[in-house]
Order: structure tokens, then sequence, then C-alpha cells
């Protein structure tokens, strides 16, 4: 997928919230200049606008039950942004207890992993009874790929050192997972979606800083797309934005509306 040029507008935006940043940080460099490689994604400034919650009202009703096996704070961002009611289930899974070399096969398997932990929790035959709306339950999983090694979340400072220095001046491959099962059929489908995020060089300041706000032990590789200490370092994403924070949409509807047909 071919990356996009910000518009102006989005760019202004992008500079403000760097210079909220340093008012609040001082010390902290400026944005980097106009990069020069690549144009960077225009979805990235999205997510410094009002999103839409949960509980907003859709259009019509919706015609399923959504569970999200997820306590991902950008997951539930995501699917708000896609007008779905949900309901959140955590997995509470093991995820260093289940390798694989191939990054495609860990993702898919952590996701599919996070799915059969919820169901365990659930009665699913109350799912399955006649004249039962629908429920699907969702789940995903990412990794960050940078020089050929799976990373995923640090759990040192050092190691999150570690990586957000080696994503400076170079670029990381993301790899993701979605995983709809439908609780009422037992139909499960699952799908890959992958994307490359391009980087600035990131000042030690502006690593420091992500270190000591904790964020980034929560999140695969410690790569903070949407985070405004970030946001202004990141050159180019060469595929879809959401994908890199953990949800693709465009993945996640196709699956669902597949999981709801016959």
């Amino acid at each position: 997928m071919p990356p996009y040029r910000i518009p102006s507008l989005l760019r202004l935006r992008i500079a403000a919230a760097a210079l909220c940043c340093q008012q609040r940080r001082p010390g902290i460099p400026g944005t980097p200049p106009t990069p020069t490689r690549r144009p960077c994604f225009p979805r990235l400034a999205a997510r410094m606008s009002p999103m839409a919650t949960a509980s907003s009202s859709p259009s019509s009703p919706q015609p399923f039950k959504l569970i999200l096996g997820s306590s991902s704070v950008a997951r539930k961002h995501i699917l708000e942004e896609m007008g779905l009611e949900f309901q959140v289930m955590t997995a509470d899974i093991d995820e260093k207890s289940i390798r694989r070399e191939n990054p495609d096969d860990l993702v898919m398997v952590l996701a599919e992993a996070k799915a059969d932990a919820v169901m365990s929790r659930l009665n699913i035959a109350d799912y399955q009874k006649e004249g039962s709306q629908p429920t699907l339950l969702i789940t995903s999983d990412i990794v960050v790929v940078h020089e050929g090694i799976i990373r995923e979340k640090p759990t040192t400072k050092e190691e999150a050192r570690q990586f957000l220095k080696g994503y400076s001046g170079g670029h990381v491959s993301t790899v993701g997972s979605v995983v709809v099962t439908n609780l009422t059929t037992g139909k499960r489908l699952g799908s890959l979606d992958k994307a490359e995020v391009y980087f600035h060089d990131i000042p030690d300041e502006v690593i420091e800083n992500l270190i000591d706000e904790g964020v980034v032990f929560r999140v695969a590789g410690g790569l903070l797309l949407e985070h405004p200490l970030t946001l202004p370092f990141v050159e180019a994403v060469v595929g879809s934005s959401d994908s890199v924070m953990g949800l693709s949409k465009e993945i996640a509807k196709k699956l669902i509306h597949d999981a709801l047909s016959a």
C-alpha cells in the first residue's frame, strides 16, 4: 500500500502537539524537518481527534453482540471508531509460554489462544440457544519485527531503551493478527496484516521521557505510533496505522461480516 502525503492542516496539528510536549518537558528538541524520503500516512494524526465511545448509539441497532477479548485501550478505541458496540473480557494468558519462530505463526496462535481462554470462562450453550442473537468474539495480537528479530513488550527499562534507540533513524515492521469467533455457530476466521514504520532520529530526551511514563511496557516492541512525543518523529507508515496500533479496521470489518455469513 503506497504512503500518502499529510494534508497541511494535519501537519499543523502534529506540530502543535509536539510544541505542547516541549512546553511540558523542557529540553526536548523540536520537531524534525519535513521528511524527504517518504511522506507520512495521514491517519496518524487522527488519534489526536476526539473519539466515539462504545456507548454511542449507532444509526441502526447492531444485529449481533460483540465481545472484545482484550484490555488494550488502543483496540477499544479502534472498535469505538468503527461505531461498534461491545463488551470487554480479558484473556489473561501467559503469552511468553507460547513461542513460535515465525512472527506470522506467533501472532495467529496467540490470538487463537486468547479466544480459547475467553471462551473457557463462558457457557457457550447460552449463545447457541435457538433464536439467540449472534455473538462474536474478536481477539488479536501484534509483534514488532526489527532487523529480523521478533520484539514483544519490553520488560525492563534497558530493554525498552535498546528497542527505541534501534528504531531511531530506521524502520520496523509490524505483524498483526485478527481472529473472529462466532460463539453461536462455532465458526472461526482469522487473518494477518503487516505494516512498516519509518522514523526520523529520535532524541535521547524523548526516549527517556517515554520510558519514564511507563506506557512503552504495555505495547509490542515499545512502539507508540500515536503518542504525541513519538508522532513528530514518525517519517512514514506503509500500511494501515490502525494495524500498527493493534487492530486492522479493514480486516476486522471483513472477518465480522464473514463470520456472520452462513
